[in-house]
């Protein structure tokens, strides 16, 4: 079986130039999910507050070989913890807080919600993740969003959109080569994992 090349994401220390997050859409089926088949109904988020309206959830998780299937054919896209640092703080520093679309479509903007908190998993300072997630390794990237769109909370109420997916412009660094089926196996081993724990 041919291999398929692994790209590291990178945004640059420039932070006036385009290579960072600008919008987190809510989808039906986020990138950061380990397999797709088994966690094809899990949600990748909480609800906090059904009352406010509030969902909290990890939006990148470092490390983690995500799949792509386009013009430049098939491959394998990963972000380190420092690199989802840096678009975390860009993200906040640039007021892109307001920026939540659905399924990444243009002129999908959720009208009135925004991101009013967030947080970067360090166990060690204290940061822990969110409960229910305990699996997610140091370096993920949480987010809370308060939705005050009526019709979208109603679809993430349903399940309809059922966590987060960052959308932006990157740097491609190549730094390896993977076998599908092995990547694969290697999911569904951590998947089998953490239902004995």
């Amino acid at each position: 079986m041919e291999k398929l090349p692994v790209f590291q994401l990178l945004i640059s220390d420039d932070e006036t130039d385009d290579n960072e997050v600008n919008f987190v859409s809510l989808v039906d089926r986020p990138a950061i999910q380990r397999d797709f088949l088994a966690f094809a109904e899990r949600k990748l988020f909480a609800i906090q507050d059904e009352e406010q309206q509030i969902v909290t959830g990890p939006a990148m998780v470092p490390d983690e070989p995500i799949f792509r299937s386009d013009k430049n054919g098939k491959y394998y896209v990963v972000f380190s913890a420092d690199t989802i640092g840096k678009i975390a703080y860009r993200f906040f520093k640039k007021g892109y807080q307001g920026n939540i679309n659905i399924m990444h479509e243009s002129g999908s903007v959720v009208a009135d919600s925004v991101f009013f908190e967030s947080w970067i998993v360090d166990r060690e300072k204290g940061k822990q993740p969110l409960a229910g997630f305990e699996d997610m390794p140091d370096g993920t990237w949480f987010l809370t969003a308060k939705i005050n769109n009526t019709d979208t909370w109603d679809k993430i109420k349903e399940g309809e959109y059922k966590g987060f997916s960052v959308e932006g412009l990157f740097n491609y660094k190549p730094i390896a080569e993977i076998d599908p089926e092995e990547a694969l196996m290697l999911q569904i081993k951590e998947l089998l994992d953490q239902v004995e724990e």
